[in-house]
This record gives C-alpha cells, structure tokens and sequence, in this order.
C-alpha cells in the first residue's frame, strides 16, 4: 500500500479515523524527534509527543491544504515541545550528573558516547529560539522557509539564528569536551 499523503488528509478531515491513524503513525518518528530534541529529554518528549498527536487529531478539520501537512505538524510539534519545557520549569527537576554517565560507558563506545552527550548538553544550554531553528534545520531538514512558517518568523530571521544558533554550539561543544576530559581524568586517576 502506497502513502499518499494528500488523500489520507482529505479523508481524516471527513472524519476517517483509519486515515487520521495512518498520518499519525507515519510522522510519528519525526514528531518524537523534534520532540525530543527541543524539550531534551525522553519523557518530556513523549509528553509532547501524545499533546502533539492529540493536537492534530482534534484540530485536522482546520488544516488548510494548501500549506504542507508536515510544516503544520512540526509547527504543533515545536509549540507542544516549548510548553513541555515551560511546565517542566514550573516542576522541581533533578540534576544531569555527566560524571555517572561517562563511567558506565564501554571503552569502545566512550568517544561516540561523549559526542552525544556533547551535543545534547549543547544544545539544552541554547537558548529556546536558537534551539528550534537548529532541531528544524540540522536534525529535520526543514526548509528555511518552512521554519519560518512553523516559528511565524521571515526566513532572513530563520537564517540569521541558524549562524548565531551554530556559533554557540560550536563554543559549547568546546567547552563540554573540556570538561568531560577533565571529569574522565579524575575517574581514571
């Protein structure tokens, strides 16, 4: 059976729920990742996930055909990932230790490991603006005018934060594999 993206939204918005199942599982990988992306972690992720998926369910009759179904669903995805984390700001959290994650790692997996890490810690200290753009643009492929679409922000403003968004990545990275060589160190020493 071929996906036809197109149809299965005509037919979900006249209330077919096989349809709407069928959309809803063939994006859910990228809902989670967006998901997961922006808000850092699995559980909130799956949190904004289920909001994400029941968004669309409950609001498919007011999706407008003429834009793309997938900008509509990452823009759902990104604003349920950003209230994700403003709730999760209201709750009492507890600490990353990076320090219990390095020393359970296998020495042939320590370096992809520490990457990873490097990455997401990198990108949970962005700030929310710079941190969608890069999710959107560098782990989805999202156009820069889809971004802007999804953020409602001109393109000009997508790429400018892109540049700046990388530019701290790049200084956090930096500054992360400092540190966790330093925290190896003192578990090895």
């Amino acid at each position: 059976m071929s996906f036809d993206e197109s149809q299965l939204v005509a037919e979900a918005q006249q209330g077919s729920r096989d349809a709407l199942e069928q959309l809803l599982e063939h994006n859910y990988d990228f809902i989670f990742s967006i998901c997961r992306r922006i808000t850092g972690n699995i559980d909130d992720a799956n949190e904004a996930t289920q909001e994400t998926l029941i968004s669309v369910a409950r609001n498919i009759s007011s999706f407008n055909s003429t834009a793309k179904f997938s900008t509509w669903v990452y823009r759902i995805a990104t604003n349920a990932s950003l209230d994700e984390i403003r709730k999760k700001s209201r709750r009492p959290t507890t600490e990353f230790n990076e320090e219990t994650v390095i020393t359970k790692t296998t020495p042939s997996l320590e370096d992809s490991l520490i990457d990873s890490i490097d990455i997401d810690i990198a990108l949970q200290r962005l700030p929310e603006e710079f941190r969608v753009v890069l999710v959107l643009r560098d782990q989805l492929g999202t156009s820069y005018e889809e971004i802007g679409e999804i953020l409602d922000v001109p393109s000009g403003t997508v790429k400018s934060r892109i540049a700046r968004a990388r530019q701290k990545m790049k200084e956090e990275i930096l500054g992360n594999k400092n540190h966790l060589r330093e925290v190896k160190e003192v578990n090895d020493g």
